[in-house]
């Protein structure tokens, strides 16, 4: 007979401080799905030294959250894969993503494979002296690698210090300004996000768990947790791969016999595999943590995105472990 699993809600957070509290109301623990859009686009209050601001474009709503925090009144930043609806692996760009990146004075690409198609756009759109950031390029991850690096802590520290790095030289005579942006983002932006990286680590290093696709790789690893699904499924699933029979076989006897304590999907990539390890795992009274590919909701800033999804997981980790 199976048993409904172990639930929990997320716990809203005030200040700096951050504790891993649990609570149980929901069977799943359900972020929202998420997808792609239309650009949308964040106007700036103000302008920049030079007399208007900055035209920053980023494929994806992730890195667009930290350009826009980071540029302040200083830019106006517009992403393009926002709307929690489709897979952003399969986005087709339309003549509005075009003509967005060929306004752009600071164009932000994910690279790794996620979005080969801005750089055909950027060709079709060349202006002199424009700053273009590739996230893979930066982080020294090349195609066929693990493309999520808005979930790797240190990978997002390389972006703001580059996309900082990029105003400074497209608006030197705000560098100062630019400097000051970067500067509260990481010690006050990220203050809960950081505390919450920092004590999952010392609480839960070294717990075992079981993840749908490679998303979540770049996170457990910063986490200390011990992401124990084969390699070689997280990047099927992540690139739309078929999966081996001896990996599916391997995880139904991770969640049949309980050896992971929590499983992490993404809800915007949830194959008929993915879907029958979720159902599994609520059978066999695992905690199910769903994350996603961009922003959820979608107005969310970066750091309340990630912040909510990491109190999910603390959530979820002491409920399987009791800690």
């Amino acid at each position: 007979m199976s048993h409904p699993g172990p639930s929990v809600t997320p716990l809203r957070r005030a200040g700096r401080r951050v504790a891993l509290v649990p609570a149980a109301v929901c069977a799943t623990l359900m972020l929202a799905a998420c997808s792609t859009s239309s650009p949308t686009t964040s106007a700036a209050a103000g302008a920049s030294a030079g007399g208007k601001p900055i035209t920053v474009v980023a494929t994806i709503n992730a890195w667009g959250s930290i350009a826009a925090q980071l540029g302040g009144t200083r830019v106006r930043e517009t992403s393009i894969i926002t709307n929690p609806a489709t897979d952003p692996h399969t986005y087709e760009p339309t003549p509005t993503d075009a003509r967005a990146v060929a306004g752009a004075d600071v164009f932000i690409q994910n690279g790794i494979g996620y979005d080969p198609w801005a750089t055909k756009m950027l060709a079709a759109n060349p202006v002199p002296g424009r700053g273009v950031l590739d996230v893979g390029e930066l982080v020294g991850i090349a195609d066929g690698g693990n493309p999520h690096r808005w979930y790797s802590p240190t990978d997002v520290r390389a972006v703001v210090d580059q996309i900082t790095a990029d105003y400074a030289k497209t608006d030197p005579a705000d560098k100062a300004y630019f400097e000051q942006r970067k500067s509260a983002f990481l010690t006050t932006d990220l203050a809960t996000y950081n505390d919450l990286i920092a004590a999952i680590r010392a609480k839960y290093t070294g717990v075992k768990v079981g993840a749908s696709e490679s998303i979540f790789s770049p996170m457990a690893q910063a986490l200390g947790l011990d992401l124990v699904t084969p390699a070689s499924f997280l990047t099927a699933i992540s690139q739309g791969t078929d999966v081996s029979a001896a990996d599916k076989a391997t995880i139904d006897q991770q969640i049949s016999s309980k050896q992971i304590k929590v499983y992490v999907f993404n809800s915007q990539n949830s194959t008929p595999d993915v879907a029958a390890q979720v159902a599994a795992a609520k059978a066999a009274a695992i905690p199910v943590v769903a994350v996603t590919e961009t922003l959820s909701p979608a107005g969310a800033r970066f750091q309340q995105w990630q912040s909510e999804q990491l109190q999910q997981l603390a959530a979820a980790l002491h409920m399987a472990t009791g800690r």
